[in-house]
């Protein structure tokens, strides 16, 4: 099965005896202002109940961990019991349309052990081009789940490993997925530092997608992935992006042994001991 749901197979597991549980992740992005609540109540899957980026899928950001850092496991379980995540039940998540805040959603759910996670391909714009029903205003209150993840599933690095790897001669194996004027420090529109993580490859998440916001077919994603070896370590701004990356490399089948830096560069530079790349 593929961790891909078109608009048509979800409408059609919708309406059948078991439907998954359905969550919404929209997200405006690091660069604007609130969430995607209005977005959400202004029209959504019937039965969908919406999830927040900043206070549900990450932690507070108090500190070290980047913008948006691991969530809480409990508050993270406490949050998927809410939204009605069962064990015994499968869950699709999205978005607005690429992926970014519903990779991660599914990255934190298959890493807490959630083995029937999939991701609608082109989120809720495929959604509305396919035709589908739509509802709006609040959503309603789901039924209790029973989740109750552990997480730990999934591979991750942190900053110590990173630095030590560099400070010892090492190749650590990097790809940073943002664009290429962000990795190369000339331009830097949210974080307080420009630049990269020393040793590390630009490989821009913006390649591996549609113009619409769905992923290119899996034959032309595993070309674009070629470079990335198992155990390599992807790393974004704040792990959102990496995720999403982490997703498509799911989708061309090559992403077995791939880790994750979930602080990712806004980690990084929170400690001036950590050198800094430009160019």
């Amino acid at each position: 099965m593929s961790v891909l749901i078109q608009p048509a197979e979800l409408a059609e597991a919708l309406a059948g005896a078991h439907p998954p549980v359905v969550l919404d992740a929209r997200y405006p992005g690091p660069a604007a202002t609130g969430n995607g609540l209005p977005a959400f109540e202004a029209a959504h899957i019937p039965g969908s109940v919406w999830v927040d980026v900043d206070t549900e899928l990450a932690g507070p950001h108090l500190g070290p961990g980047g913008r948006h850092p691991l969530p809480d496991p409990e508050a993270f379980a406490a949050a998927m019991r809410r939204v009605g995540v069962r064990h015994d039940r499968g869950v699709v998540v999205l978005d607005a349309a690429n992926s970014l805040a519903a990779a991660r959603l599914w990255w934190l759910l298959r890493d807490a052990g959630h083995e029937d996670v999939r991701v609608l391909d082109g989120g809720f714009a495929a959604w509305e081009r396919a035709g589908g029903v739509v509802a709006t205003g609040p959503a309603k209150a789901a039924t209790e789940g029973d989740f109750a993840g552990r997480p730990g599933r999934l591979p991750i690095v942190g900053p110590t490993e990173i630095q030590a790897l560099i400070e010892s001669g090492v190749d650590p194996r990097l790809w940073d997925v943002r664009t290429p004027e962000r990795y190369r420090g000339e331009s830097e529109p949210i974080d307080p530092v420009a630049g990269h993580i020393p040793g590390a490859r630009n490989l821009p998440a913006t390649t591996l997608f549609e113009d619409d916001g769905t992923f290119l077919p899996a034959d032309r994603l595993r070309t674009a992935l070629a470079g990335v070896n198992a155990s390599d370590t992807l790393y974004c701004g704040s792990g959102l992006t990496a995720a999403q990356v982490l997703l498509a490399m799911e989708v061309a089948g090559v992403a077995e042994g791939v880790r994750l830096y979930p602080g990712s560069w806004s980690d990084w530079i929170s400690s001036p001991d950590r050198p800094v790349a430009t160019g």
